[in-house]
């Protein structure tokens, strides 16, 4: 989820996880598949959250860095249904992976996908919310995309990600990366023989990043840690949140 002049998606890139240094993996899924993080989820936190599925009024869900695609029919309970009020929108920076979450969802108007780099604009988003006339995503999902954000914009581009997304989200389930999976993309870059991450070595939020994104969303953007859903088989928590 950073800026990406010429992400590579190439067969070599999808052998070679070391080759894909915004997180932007083509067969992401074959090596963590999206049962990992969902069998977390209870089926019902759309309607435990509040929200009705069928109702008057739309339910908007942002799926952060969303790969291909292949998790958007996990993520929407009963969006097969033809009245379903519940819309997703997902996006990532990587064109090539847009198309291909277009093509694995072809079928559902409830499911779109636009080609977006967080940490430039949000302007696209506000449109969609526009379109939908509402204000905020009732849940937005980042999951698996800080540490790419982290290590090539920094700890500032970081807590800016984590800024932006609470100020459109009432809800926000984050999954964020440890450290140890920090050490390991550095490393398998540096096997293919390039440059490090630009920040790796300066990065002063290390340790347990997924504990510093929760004091930053309670401490600065009036968000409040309402249920953790336990670790995936990655030792990866998800943490929901909910604003103030």
């Amino acid at each position: 989820m950073a800026t990406c002049p010429s992400c590579d998606t190439s067969d070599a890139v999808a052998n070679d996880p070391g080759a894909a240094p915004y997180g932007n993996f083509i067969n992401y899924y074959s090596f963590n598949p999206p049962e990992n993080r969902l069998s977390l989820i209870p089926a019902t936190l759309l309607r435990d959250l509040g929200y009705r599925d069928g109702g008057d009024e739309p339910t908007l869900i942002l799926d952060v860095g969303c790969n291909s695609g292949v998790c958007e029919s996990g993520a929407l309970p009963g969006f097969k249904s033809e009245r379903s009020t519940v819309h997703l929108l997902g996006f990532d920076l990587d064109e090539t992976l847009i198309e291909r979450a277009q093509q694995t969802n072809p079928l559902h108007s409830n499911i779109s996908f636009i080609q977006l780099d967080i940490t430039e604009e949000t302007n696209q988003l506000q449109e969609y919310l526009s379109q939908q006339s509402c204000s905020h995503f009732h849940l937005c999902l980042c999951l698996a995309v800080t540490m790419w954000v982290h290590l090539n914009h920094g700890d500032l581009g970081l807590l800016q990600l984590l800024s932006r997304l609470a100020s459109i989200s009432h809800h926000l389930l984050l999954e964020a990366q440890p450290w140890k999976c920090y050490r390991s993309a550095a490393r398998r870059l540096r096997k293919l023989g390039r440059s490090n991450f630009e920040h790796f070595k300066t990065l002063k939020i290390q340790g347990d990043v997924a504990e510093s994104a929760k004091e930053h969303l309670e401490r600065q953007c009036g968000m409040e840690l309402i249920q953790s859903f336990g670790s995936t088989t990655w030792d990866r928590k998800l943490l929901l949140f909910r604003r103030r």
